[in-house]
């Protein structure tokens, strides 16, 4: 989240995906957005990376991981960003739907 350019962070995420998969991990993808104030030119691209890797690599995505919670303002931090601890059964609400198979498969 500091403007880099999006070739590199599309390529840092697929080198991590790349790193799990060879020591015999399952990846899940969690999407994000960023914050508005870096304008549309930036957060829409950044926000389509995450689908552009799932598809190409394969990979479930949870389209948004903290989807539904920056509209409830109490339930993010005083840095109008980052979710507070009240939050986290919302975001266990929008990843397990993609975790739970996942788990399944494995055992």
């Amino acid at each position: 989240m500091r403007g880099l350019p999006l070739e590199l962070i599309k390529a840092n995420l697929k080198s991590m995906v790349e790193l799990v998969r060879a020591d015999g991990g399952e990846v899940l993808l969690a999407g994000i957005q960023i914050p508005p104030n870096y304008g549309p030119r930036y957060t829409e691209p950044f926000f389509a990376v995450f689908g552009e890797i799932a598809e190409e690599d394969s990979l479930p995505l949870v389209p948004f991981l903290i989807d539904g919670i920056p509209q409830q303002q109490e339930l993010i931090q005083n840095d109008g960003i980052h979710p507070r601890a009240e939050a986290q059964s919302m975001i266990l609400e929008n990843v397990w739907p993609y975790l739970e198979p996942m788990l399944k498969n494995l055992s």
